[in-house]
């Protein structure tokens, strides 16, 4: 028998990326004057974000395990 399987690949720049290399490029030809910190953001704000989910879910489950004891 063949079973034919759907295999569905995201692959692609995705919106954060796109966001910033829109960023760099008005950056570079002079539109914005924003320092390189914030030109990046799309970059690493979501990468902090998840990391502050982690953290949070990481404190909580330490707390948790605290007061069984």
């Amino acid at each position: 028998m063949n079973k034919e399987t759907n295999n569905i690949n995201a692959n692609g720049i995705g919106f954060y990326g796109l966001l910033a290399i829109v960023f760099i490029t008005l950056k570079l030809i002079g539109i914005i004057n924003w320092s390189w910190f914030w030109v990046l953001s799309p970059i690493w704000i979501p990468f902090a974000i998840w990391l502050v989910i982690i953290v949070v879910i990481l404190v909580c489950v330490l707390i948790k395990r605290d007061l069984r004891r």
